[in-house]
């Protein structure tokens, strides 16, 4: 809760007025019961129309309705009935002016949350991916913040609005007739404990429910993301069958929520019968004996009565609250995980590379896993160079060169550019410095222009056309419906895995970076688009550094090295030459790859 209202405390001014106007309307809800009174005992009784009219009488003070009134009025019904009018004049503007700022208070709090969240998210880990699901981030970004938004916006203008008329009705039932106050609110706690014991199921069911709505997300977005994949294998029955144990588990924990809360308000009403038909009871005796008059009497009950609405209210508002912070656990454990990738304070900026990129007795583990991916890797890359990784699948290529750009820290050793430890600089500069073409090629739904332009939003159009065109993609972008400005659709459905391709290629022909990463990059295309892949590609290597991970040894004869990995460890490095006939694995590689060739043949 503490952490929660924090994030007010930059509106404070705002939250100040706000509190100020709820309490005036709270001020005047009190004044509209009071005039109750004199309307039992005066205006309708015109035996009783000259006296003056006493509204409140509170520790000896008495304060008449001509006392409160901005003008002199002389006739009882006129200063009742413009005390009436102006009452509902200034709480109706006060209690509007109060619930606006309130919520908008409020919205903008969820919005600094939401917005803090998704970039925490966004700057996070390579693992803190693998340990948390789309699915999972999905929903606390966007329905446990929900559940916040209701608790910090909507609700919190309703529990200012019915503090401030509880505190003014309390005032007006101990001004009225403290002993019967103290009598009609002995049944407070017998109220409050439970809602208290309540309040905390209600946190808890509500944590289970916005995990089950994670969950439910998560099989949504996986079966929608492979419905390929789940038609290819009929798997539509088993995937309905598990959304539908999902949203049967969220449905019996919102039934919880729902019965713990909703047992809060009969047991409020219940009670206040009780307490009712008691009074009723006293002040029959007390009306009999000439000590109390009839409107004391009403006036008293309209509070009372009035006051259980308030009562119930904040209950309901508690239990809300109690929903709202059972979603925020999420958020903040969120916000409290700390990045494993962190810039040094003092890192500096990777100016220009310019000699070579080492990985210096380089040795790598997952924290998932106890057994080493990678062991004592001794490699430099030279400037200028094309260096391949190959070896079987799990030997660590892969985790190799995702080492460059820092999207994991190694274990041990240190991974060099230019000599200089790659934690010792920027992480923007160190990946300003790298590009990537990875075989899963990632492309927004949006424009053809802006996929391209992505890193380099404000790059001249005729900067993005020949970026296109190096990568042999012009062709097929003019033929789009809208050429340049056609909406490719979610991960670029719309467009072929070489066309595709060749658009990654494009963009990190944009960015124009003096090193490469190339992993799998002709992986999953047919023939005549993988000849078109290999040419843009041989557009985008030219003058660049780079690091070629295939299995495909045929798209790496041209390389300066070939660096096999088994296992995690470097066993051969040399030219193809060198290598096809060494006897070692990449000579057997080479030698079922010319078989598998000559069996497609």
């Amino acid at each position: 809760m503490k952490r929660l209202l924090s994030y007010s405390i930059r509106y404070l001014p705002l939250l100040s007025i706000s509190v100020l106007l709820m309490a005036l309307a709270g001020a005047t809800f009190g004044l509209i019961v009071t005039l109750g009174r004199p309307v039992i005992d005066h205006v309708l009784n015109p035996n009783q129309a000259d006296v003056a009219v006493k509204i409140f009488e509170f520790a000896g003070h008495k304060i008449f309705l001509n006392d409160i009134l901005p003008f002199h009025l002389t006739e009882v019904w006129s200063m009742v009935a413009v005390a009436i009018l102006l009452a509902f004049l200034v709480r109706g503007i006060s209690d509007y002016l109060g619930n606006y700022l309130i919520n908008r208070i409020g919205l903008r709090v969820v919005t600094d949350i939401r917005a803090q969240v998704f970039d925490h998210v966004l700057h996070q880990d390579t693992a803190f991916f693998e340990q948390n699901t789309t699915g999972q981030l999905m929903s606390s970004i966007l329905n446990d913040i929900d559940k916040i938004q209701v608790a910090s916006a909507h609700i919190l203008a309703d529990w200012f609005r019915q503090m401030f008329a509880a505190i003014a009705l309390l005032f007006v039932v101990f001004s009225q007739d403290w002993k019967m106050a103290v009598f009609s609110l002995t049944v407070l706690p017998i109220v409050v404990i439970p809602t208290v014991k309540l309040g905390r199921r209600i946190r808890r069911s509500t944590r289970r429910a916005q995990d089950h709505t994670a969950d439910l997300n998560q099989i949504m977005q996986e079966a929608l993301s492979g419905l390929q994949v789940v038609k290819s294998f009929a798997g539509e029955q088993h995937e309905s069958a598990k959304f539908l144990a999902a949203a049967d588990r969220l449905r019996n924990s919102s039934l919880k929520y729902v019965a713990q809360q909703s047992i809060a308000s009969p047991l409020i009403e219940f009670f206040g019968a009780v307490t009712i038909v008691a009074l009723l009871t006293y002040a029959r005796l007390q009306i009999q004996n000439h000590a109390m008059t009839a409107g004391e009497f009403i006036s008293f009950l309209m509070a009372l009565l009035l006051l259980y609405e308030p009562a119930k209210r904040l209950v309901g508002i508690f239990n809300i609250f109690q929903q709202g912070l059972g979603a925020s656990q999420k958020v903040f454990e969120y916000l409290d995980q700390h990045r494993l990738i962190e810039e040094k304070p003092n890192a500096r900026n990777l100016e220009k590379f310019s000699d070579s990129v080492e990985w210096r007795d380089v040795a790598f583990s997952y924290s998932s896993s106890n057994s080493p991916i990678l062991q004592a890797v001794q490699l430099t890359v030279k400037a200028g160079e094309i260096v391949a990784l190959v070896g079987p699948s799990g030997a660590g290529k892969t985790t190799l060169a995702n080492l460059l750009p820092r999207f994991y820290d190694v274990s041990a050793g240190a991974v060099r550019i230019d000599g200089t430890d790659i934690r010792d600089l920027t992480l923007r500069s160190l990946r300003k410095t790298i590009g990537i073409v990875a075989q899963d090629t990632f492309l927004f739904n949006d424009t053809v222009t802006n996929n391209i332009r992505y890193g380099h939003f404000d790059a001249p159009m005729d900067q993005v056309k020949a970026a296109a065109r190096n990568a042999l993609a012009e062709e097929f972008i003019n033929e789009l419906p809208q050429g340049f400005e056609t909406i490719i659709g979610e991960r670029g459905t719309r467009l072929s895995g070489g066309q595709r391709q060749r658009l990654a290629i494009a963009r990190a022909l944009l960015k124009n970076a003096p090193i490469l990463i190339l992993d799998e990059a002709t992986s999953h295309l047919d023939t005549e688009s993988e000849m078109l892949v290999q040419k843009a590609l041989a557009n985008l290597m030219e003058n660049r550094t780079v690091i070629v991970i295939a299995h495909r040894l045929s798209t790496i004869r041209r390389a300066d090295k070939i660096v096999v990995l088994d296992r995690g460890r470097i066993s051969e490095i040399g030219s193809h030459e060198e290598l096809v006939s060494g006897g070692g694995i990449y000579q057997r590689l080479h030698e079922l790859q010319y078989l598998e060739g000559e069996m497609e043949q």
